[in-house]
């Protein structure tokens, strides 16, 4: 895939000593009991958590948006990221920091939980992700 820029044409690969790849996931996680628990600081920390949690793992948060009751997220990774462990990751460490940081949260369930267990993953491939970045860009709306 290849991007022009006026008279320059950018390689947006990214490259490692053996491989060049361009890896994207749409994850999606969904609050316990689907209940509305989530404001706008609620998700403006959790993608900072995210960002952070991405960067340990050598990948990068390209979007992040939510509703009060579910976070989507488009991450751009490299093939030696196992999504399952990604996704564990971001789980346990926006569920543990969201609810040290906000009382209200923590209120919510009896239990120190905050996400279902299940999730959505999704390669973004097929789609153009400019198309994706606006669907998750219009979660509010």
């Amino acid at each position: 895939m290849y991007k022009s820029t006026g008279s320059q044409v950018k390689n947006e690969f990214n490259r490692s000593r053996h491989a060049a790849f361009l890896l994207h996931v749409h994850i999606v996680f969904v609050t316990k009991y689907r209940r509305k628990v989530f404001g706008e600081l609620h998700i403006n920390s959790a993608r900072q958590y995210v960002s952070e949690v991405c960067t340990e793992f050598g990948a990068e948060l390209k979007e992040c948006d939510g509703e009060a009751d579910h976070l989507h997220m488009l991450i751009e990774y490299p093939p030696t990221v196992q999504i399952t462990k990604l996704v564990n990751s971001l789980k346990a460490v926006t569920s543990r920091r969201l609810r040290n940081e906000y009382l209200d949260l923590r209120a919510a369930y009896s239990k120190p939980v905050l996400w279902s267990r299940s999730y959505f993953a999704g390669s973004c491939g097929g789609a153009p992700l400019e198309v994706v970045k606006k669907y998750i860009q219009n979660q509010r709306g």
